[in-house]
């Protein structure tokens, strides 16, 4: 599996994607300026705009504005200040090889090596990042007299700093890096090195540094981004890691390389008919190991592929927690890659004290609630303020500590983790509801983004999303409670029993309010959160799958026409939920096809012009890859409440044909493994030492195997016991 070039790739965000976590690259340009754009997750400007710090910035000024119908104070006083220049992420700034030609590119990447290999007119190279060391290597086979290489700084301007604010009429994506002032950048190049260093501010400065060294007519290339965040002499442990890995030699750097990756790929694997889709599944997996590694900070909207256009990134390369870094971190658990999701988990818990004190000043309430917009460092950056100041997304953030405790069974980390995180949310919420007939409200309500930034996309409490979260919220907080035994489920209950119902009309849709439908196609489907992810609605009951039903449909009626990428993603993995293979394939391959770009990345808008949505944009963002993966993970297994799923959501095409998955996991980290062959399951397998016994929903596919094996069949599914001490 891998990527294949024949052209110069003449696009940043079509460039070769390189990564290990901390350190990322896309290699992409012509021949006589071959660019690696280099990236570091914590190369930020994280000046604060300073409305922040006025007294009236608070959830209860909104509160009131929005009673009395200011829209547009409103915005100035929250949404605008996602229009200043920072916080933002920054670019690291890029190396550039100038080679003796003006040829064809020709590339090609490697997902088992994680390698690019690049030829020119005969001239041949190859690069990767480290898996575990923080440097990337080019070897050239060329001596270094042949060509040469420098590094280049990103495009500010030199001065003491801007407020500059960004145009009404400019998209965020749009302002250039010249509206940026900073200190002159510090360079040096000499013979066989060169290196610049960026101040940002007092506190804050970057750099990117390169070595070479030639031997028999090859040269190698030593590349690194260090940050003062790293130290006093930051600087000079770059330099001696650049040194010692030229010391060390291409090849035992190599192996060391392919040797993590190697363990990387053994987690899981999957083989399909569609090759097209088995690809894709690969890729993502690839670009999820490349840009979020535990010790590391978790992806941000582009990963380690900031972007190389002379602008600020897309959406400012920040952390919307209104569905981007979720859908960012829906695969990892059943493709059993547990530490690249833990990176999201250690840092949501590292910024606990951020979501205390954000509580406390924004809210004015006991708990913890993080800005639903926010940098690296945890400051709200604002944006529409019915959206990046909902309280209830940080409920979705509560949903991955649930979700992993669930998937690993290890109850210290529930314990430890999982179980304060909830609680301290249910804190915040708990502050901020109002009681009315003898239910709870919160006291303004949204549904992402409906309505878009207008007063009317403040929806009549309780919005069918801010609903769906809270009920999930307070069930699981009973359920967690019960394993723990510590006396609080009671207490969650009655506060579970206190929250309306969901808003469904007769024919079973979901309302996006108790007083309002969605009458429009729409990229955010934020009103069928009871479907998916937070899976309130079980498709294995009578009225669970009649309102799964009715609301796909109705989707299917409103159409595509202001669906983004990540919208058919996440279609599809409605579509598996219901057991429609057709369909989530369907989403699948549109999705891959138009809306990503030829490296895999998803660009959100029908660039392409296939005529399925009105976007025709092409900014990149990471999330509609992750959710993709996770939706054909859904097509092979699912495990919900219990039980397990196999081979739910099957093509038509796929039946008569061999389908399997390897190390797949399930609820109380069962690893499972499995074929499909001719429409039966030929092998079955489960690996784990601690659960008693398993239990499988009845399929056609199983009816053999169950025969043979006897398993206990009850309430529509099989009983599969361990014997001995573990399950084979």
């Amino acid at each position: 599996m891998g990527l294949t070039f024949k052209k110069t790739i003449t696009k940043w965000d079509e460039g070769i994607p390189l990564g290990n976590g901390h350190l990322g690259a896309l290699i992409w340009g012509k021949a006589e300026a071959l660019r690696f754009s280099l990236d570091r997750a914590d190369i930020w400007d994280l000046t604060p705009h300073p409305r922040i710090f006025e007294g009236d910035f608070t959830y209860q000024t909104m509160v009131q504005l929005v009673k009395e119908g200011k829209e547009e104070e409103i915005r100035r006083k929250f949404s605008s200040i996602y229009r200043g220049m920072t916080p933002s992420k920054l670019p690291a700034g890029k190396l550039i090889l100038n080679l003796p030609s003006k040829g064809n590119v020709e590339s090609s990447l490697s997902f088992g090596k994680a390698k690019a290999d690049i030829c020119v007119e005969g001239i041949h190279m190859e690069s990767f990042i480290h898996a575990k060391k923080q440097f990337g290597i080019v070897k050239v086979d060329l001596p270094l007299t042949a060509f040469s290489f420098s590094v280049e700084s990103p495009g500010y301007r030199v001065g003491k700093g801007s407020t500059y604010k960004i145009k009404e009429n400019v998209r965020i994506d749009s302002a250039s890096l010249n509206n940026l002032y900073y200190p002159a950048p510090v360079k040096e190049t000499g013979k066989g090195y060169c290196w610049f260093v960026q101040p940002v501010s007092d506190t804050f400065s970057y750099g990117v540094f390169a070595l070479a060294k030639t031997k028999k007519d090859e040269t190698l290339i030593a590349f690194g981004v260090g940050t003062s965040n790293e130290g006093e002499n930051w600087q000079g442990e770059i330099k001696a890691r650049l040194e010692e890995a030229l010391e060390t030699g291409y090849e035992k750097l190599l192996e060391e390389h392919c040797g993590w990756w190697e363990a990387y790929w053994d987690k899981s694997n999957i083989s399909i008919p569609d090759q097209w889709m088995e690809h894709h599944w690969y890729l993502t997996n690839y670009l999820l190991a490349s840009c979020s590694r535990k010790g590391g900070y978790p992806m941000q909207l582009q990963g380690l592929w900031t972007a190389d256009n002379g602008n600020l990134p897309p959406w400012k390369g920040d952390y919307h927690h209104d569905l981007n870094t979720q859908l960012s971190y829906f695969s990892y658990l059943k493709a059993n890659h547990l530490e690249e999701g833990e990176c999201f988990l250690d840092f949501l818990w590292e910024m606990v004290e951020k979501g205390e004190a954000f509580a406390r000043s924004f809210y004015g309430t006991d708990g913890m609630c993080l800005p639903s917009i926010m940098g690296l460092d945890g400051t709200p950056l604002g944006g529409w303020a019915m959206y990046s100041f909902s309280p209830v997304n940080q409920i979705w953030l509560c949903q991955f500590f649930e979700r992993h405790y669930r998937y690993t069974g290890d109850m210290a980390f529930l314990e430890e983790k999982a179980y304060p995180y909830m609680k301290k949310t249910a804190g915040c919420i708990l502050g901020l509801l109002e009681e009315k007939d003898g239910k709870y409200y919160l006291p303004v309500s949204s549904s992402p983004e409906i309505h878009d930034d207008t007063i009317q996309a403040f929806l009549t409490p309780n919005s069918n999303y801010d609903l769906a979260l809270m009920r999930y919220l307070f069930t699981k907080l009973t359920g967690l409670a019960k394993e723990l035994k510590n006396g609080e489920a009671d207490k969650w209950q009655q506060i579970l029993g206190r929250l309306p119902e969901l808003a469904v009309n007769e024919e079973g849709i979901m309302l996006l309010s108790p007083d309002e439908e969605l009458t429009e196609s729409h990229r955010h489907f934020s009103h069928l959160m009871g479907i998916h992810p937070l899976r309130l609605l079980d498709y294995h009951s009578k009225e669970g799958k009649r309102l799964i039903d009715a609301n796909i449909h109705r989707q299917e009626i409103l159409g595509t026409g202001y669906w983004v990428g990540y919208s058919f993603s996440l279609m599809a993995e409605m579509y598996a939920i219901s057991g429609n293979g057709n369909g989530a394939a369907w989403h699948l391959r549109t999705f891959w096809d138009s809306f990503c770009s030829p490296n895999g990345f998803h660009l959100n808008g029908d660039y392409k012009h296939h005529g399925i949505s009105q976007f025709h944009y092409r900014p990149f963002t990471l999330e509609g890859n992750m959710c993709a993966a996770d939706a054909l993970q859904e097509m092979l297994l699912q495990s919900e409440n219990g039980v397990i799923s196999l081979f739910p959501a099957i093509p038509e095409e796929w039946q008569e044909e061999k389908v399997s998955f390897t190390h797949f996991r399930g609820e109380g980290g069962i690893l499972v493994s499995a074929v499909l062959e001719g429409g039966k399951v030929t092998e079955l397998s489960f690996e784990n030492d601690s659960v008693e016994e398993i239990r499988i929903w009845d399929s056609p596919y199983l009816e053999n195997m169950a025969r043979e094996q006897k398993w206990r069949k009850e309430n529509g599914y099989y009983i599969y016991r361990k014997e001995g001490q573990g399950i084979e």
